[in-house]
């Protein structure tokens, strides 16, 4: 049995990213999707129950986008929801679904996975994936969101991925 917890892979390219960041972009546009249909059933229960008004439109929907206090609401409820799946991957195994097509890992340098807030730093920084362009400019294969958060993304062999769980066992 290969003890993957300690196991040296090597760090995944440029192009090894870009394939998982594919995989995972149907994945963050469904959770959206979701977040988005709960957030508006919310706000239309919230209605329903006169506890918020259409501030003078004509549909509810018209009044969610354009009021700011609930569109200020609503986006950042989107945004938490995408971030939030990335960050409870990341922290609960150190693969998305797309990693684990790919055969990638994210963990800190030893091996170990990482905690719920380092994870959730990292979505801050990788800046919708923009931040993977810094590993085409050094040679450590390090994107900056790895840099900043002290973290890599390694390719693991095919029999550590085949072991790994969503728990990270």
């Amino acid at each position: 049995m290969i003890n993957t917890e300690h196991a040296n892979f090597p760090r995944a390219s440029f192009v090894r990213r870009l394939g998982a960041m594919v995989y995972d972009l149907f994945l963050a546009v469904a959770v959206y999707v979701c977040a988005g249909a709960i957030g508006f059933g919310i706000f239309y229960a919230l209605f329903t129950a006169n506890l918020v008004s259409l501030n003078g439109f004509e549909h509810i929907s018209d009044s969610l986008n354009n009021t700011p206090l609930y569109a200020g609401i609503y986006k950042f409820w989107l945004v938490s929801c995408v971030g939030g799946f990335y960050a409870l991957f990341w922290s609960r195994g150190g693969q998305t679904l797309g990693m684990r097509a790919w055969r990638l890992k994210v963990q800190h340098p030893n091996g170990q996975n990482l905690s719920f807030i380092t994870a959730s730093a990292r979505v801050v920084w990788s800046l919708l994936g923009l931040s993977n362009l810094y590993i085409l400019l050094n040679s450590e294969k390090l994107g900056l969101q790895d840099k900043l958060t002290r973290t890599e993304v390694v390719v693991l062999s095919v029999e550590a991925n085949q072991m790994r769980n969503w728990h990270g066992a």
